[in-house]
C-alpha cells in the first residue's frame, strides 16, 4: 500500500530582507553615535601658519575670534568684557588651564590684544595661539 504525500516539495529559502533592515539600522547606530565622539575646539576660522606650532594637551578652552571680530568662548558668543569673568568660572582652581585663542588670519590686531589683555589677568591661565602648519 502506498501512502500519497500531500506536502509538496519546497526549496528552502532565506528572507534576506529583514537582514538587510536590522543592517541597516546597525550602520545608523554606528553613523550617528560617532558624530558625538567627534571634539568640537571652536568655530571655524582661517588660522595663520606657523612652522613652529605645536600640539598643547590640557583641559580645552578656546576663544574664537572670527573674521569679522566676534567673540566666542568655546562656541558661546560673548563681549569683551566679559571674558574674564566666564574663563575664571571655567578654570579649576589651584591647576593651570590653557586657553587657546583662534583668531581669523583677517582679523584686526587690536582685538586679539583686547582678548589676551583679559586673560592675562588670569593669574591660572596660560595663552595659546592656535594656527596651522604650513603645507
Amino acid at each position: 500500500m502506498r501512502f500519497i504525500d500531500d506536502d509538496i516539495d519546497t526549496a528552502p529559502e532565506i528572507n534576506i530582507l529583514p537582514m538587510i533592515d536590522v543592517i541597516f539600522s546597525i550602520l545608523a547606530f554606528f553613523i550617528i553615535s560617532t558624530l558625538f565622539l567627534t571634539r568640537s575646539e571652536g568655530l571655524p576660522v582661517n588660522l595663520p601658519k606657523a612652522s613652529t606650532s605645536q600640539l598643547q594637551r590640557t583641559e580645552q578652552i578656546t576663544v574664537t575670534i572670527d573674521e569679522t571680530g566676534k567673540i566666542f568662548l568655546n562656541r558661546e558668543p560673548l563681549e569683551v568684557d566679559a571674558i574674564e569673568k566666564a574663563v575664571r568660572q571655567l578654570v579649576l582652581p589651584n591647576q593651570t588651564s590653557i586657553v587657546t585663542i583662534k583668531a581669523d588670519e583677517y582679523v584686526d590686531h587690536g582685538h586679539v590684544v583686547a582678548v589676551m589683555d583679559q586673560l592675562r589677568r588670569i593669574d591660572e591661565v596660560k595663552l595659546g595661539i592656535a594656527t596651522k602648519k604650513p603645507k
